[in-house]
């Protein structure tokens, strides 16, 4: 049985969504989607949006050729949207969840979810994730670790809104008050 725990934060908690896969040939429109805290589909929560529309327990996930626009308007529906990443060499997510914090606005939890590996978990967060669901066969508790490889960043991103030359006190000299002294 996979583990039902994820990457919260910084901490290893229950998992209280189930994930909608679904199988091929599968129709998004008559899919019977689960009671309970569900993440469908962006597919599926387009075609049966006025029956899912009526609960506040879904949650919605992205392939990474989809576009996180589709839900602009909606956002605040949802208590989680998850980005798949069915291949860790496929970095598409990272975008997607840049473009669904930066230029969306979206505030609620931001999940990783497919093959998702601790090298990665760094850098996903600096992205605007805040939540992974990591491979199953590897250890959780191993993955944790990767939220804190490096002790300092130097570029600005979504969890850090100002470049490392921003944020260090230079002892510069007055006559090198420029644009690019100190750097």
């Amino acid at each position: 049985m996979p583990d039902q725990r994820i990457i919260k934060g910084r901490e290893i908690v229950a998992d209280d969504w189930t994930l909608l896969r679904l199988a091929e040939g599968v129709d998004a429109a008559t899919v019977d989607v689960p009671p309970g805290k569900v993440i469908v589909p962006l597919k599926t929560w387009q075609a049966q949006k006025g029956t899912l529309a009526a609960r506040a327990d879904i949650g919605v996930w992205l392939a990474p050729d989809e576009r996180p626009e589709e839900l602009k308007g909606e956002l605040d529906r949802f208590g989680v949207i998850a980005i798949d990443f069915p291949k860790f060499t496929d970095g598409r997510g990272y975008s997607l969840a840049y473009n669904l914090r930066m230029r969306l606005g979206y505030t609620g939890e931001l999940r990783a979810i497919g093959d998702v590996l601790r090298d990665q978990l760094f850098q996903m967060k600096r992205c605007g994730f805040d939540a992974y669901a990591t491979r199953p066969d590897r250890s959780i508790e191993d993955a944790l670790k990767g939220l804190t490889v490096f002790s300092e960043t130097y570029q600005a991103s979504v969890d850090e809104h100002r470049p490392l030359f921003r944020r260090a006190a230079r002892n510069t000299p007055a006559e090198h008050k420029d644009v690019g002294a100190g750097i």
